[in-house]
């Protein structure tokens, strides 16, 4: 169903996917959709706004899913899951902000409400009329007689995330600058107010001319960190990408591996991977988890990956890739995101360049420890391997890992 702003309509679903949508073309900035669950138009706190580096709320009830490429668009996902919703929240508020320039150079700006059940859209509302705005309320859920709608809203902010997630209540965290301690006093002073925690709406966007950066600098230092590949299969009937489709179709889902190649300070070394249950431990050495195995792609799922940043100084390397290990003969065509999110701290993420050859593995990203510090460098190499020779034993000679290596299996 089409919505005009101010429409209304009901929602039957006991969940539903927001999918906030957009086209792609050269200039157009980054779009995050974002949540906020209401009590009488203001939040209770700052737990209660979910959005990338706040990716669900404490219970269960609004996650933010995440970014999907596919046909020359975007969408960047939330589930809203009412039967989880406290019976306090009368209203939660989608929205949408903008990286780098104004909506008004977002094309085919629109949010789509989807029953996850069966795929249905309950609803969909178009937004056309944006010009300097940098944030965006596309609409909201809200409860009447004890049943949930859906309205379409459309209202603007020039004053980007910030300006909207204060208005609703949100504490924002602002950069702290030194200053000088300040001249001794004779007279007691009153105790300091207690510090409020506030949340962090920066975010780092990784690339070929800015690939590198400190999870320190970005309050990344203890907690865990959660890596997640997402991906998107375009079966263009092409080149590679011919060769792609077809291998999709004959073998069904494409299965990709995340792994982890590691090195330790005391020098061991090994890899976290599916093949062989090598999923690794947060508690003990490598203080790295491979939580399961998807053929999704999807983020809610998917290939997710966590490193424990409290032992961040016993790591002296890691190098996070991918392998196909079966329903490709490439990475042809295969649209993916990777995120690295902090428990506290920017979430940080980049995209995978376009692939040109025949590629079966690919190094994602680089972890380097220096100082009690980790690096994080774009890596976004696709390799070849030889013939005969594994995906794992080919990024181990290209980035001089040593190890042995012997077949495995899941």
């Amino acid at each position: 169903m089409t919505m005009q702003k101010g429409t209304n309509v009901p929602v039957p679903a006991r969940a539903v996917r927001v999918e906030l949508g957009w086209r792609t073309a050269p200039g157009t900035p980054d779009v995050d959709a974002s949540a906020l669950l209401l009590v009488s138009g203001k939040v209770r706190g700052d737990a209660d706004f979910v959005f990338y580096n706040q990716p669900a709320h404490a219970s269960g009830a609004v996650r933010h899913e995440g970014k999907q490429t596919a046909g020359g668009g975007v969408t960047d996902s939330l589930t809203v899951d009412f039967a989880r919703m406290e019976p306090t929240i009368d209203r939660v508020v989608v929205a949408a902000s903008a990286d780098g320039g104004t909506f008004g150079r977002v094309g085919g700006l629109h949010v789509r409400i989807v029953d996850p059940a069966d795929g249905s859209e309950i609803a969909r509302f178009d937004s056309a009329d944006a010009t300097v705005e940098t944030a965006f309320v596309l609409g909201e859920f809200y409860v009447r007689q004890g049943a949930w709608k859906f309205r379409a809203v459309g209202q603007g902010y020039d004053s980007g995330l910030e300006g909207f997630a204060t208005d609703f209540g949100i504490s924002v965290d602002e950069p702290q600058h030194a200053s000088p301690p300040p001249a001794p006093q004779r007279t007691p002073q009153p105790p300091a107010p207690p510090v409020v925690q506030a949340v962090r709406l920066t975010k780092v966007t990784l690339t070929k001319e800015a690939p590198s950066v400190s999870l320190a600098k970005q309050g990344g230092t203890s907690g865990a960190l959660r890596v997640n590949l997402n991906w998107d299969v375009r079966k263009q009937f092409k080149g590679w990408g011919a060769k792609l489709g077809r291998a999709v179709a004959m073998h069904g889902d494409l299965d990709l591996d995340l792994c982890a190649l590691y090195e330790l300070t005391d020098g061991s070394k090994g890899v976290v991977q599916a093949l062989g249950n090598a999923f690794g431990s947060l508690r003990q050495p490598p203080y790295i988890h491979l939580d399961g195995d998807d053929r999704t792609g999807a983020v809610s799922s998917g290939e997710n990956l966590t490193v424990n940043l409290d032992h961040k100084d016993r790591l002296r390397r890691v190098l996070i890739f991918v392998t196909i290990y079966e329903g490709a003969r490439s990475f042809a065509d295969l649209h993916a995101t990777v995120t690295l999110q902090p428990q506290h701290g920017a979430a940080i993420d980049f995209s995978l360049d376009e692939c040109t050859v025949p590629s079966t593995v690919c190094a994602l990203a680089l972890l380097t420890g220096e100082g009690g510090d980790l690096t994080v460098q774009r890596e976004a190499r696709y390799l070849v391997p030889r013939r005969g020779v594994s995906p794992q034993r080919t990024v181990d000679a290209a980035y001089g890992w040593g190890m042995n290596w012997t077949p495995g299996r899941k």
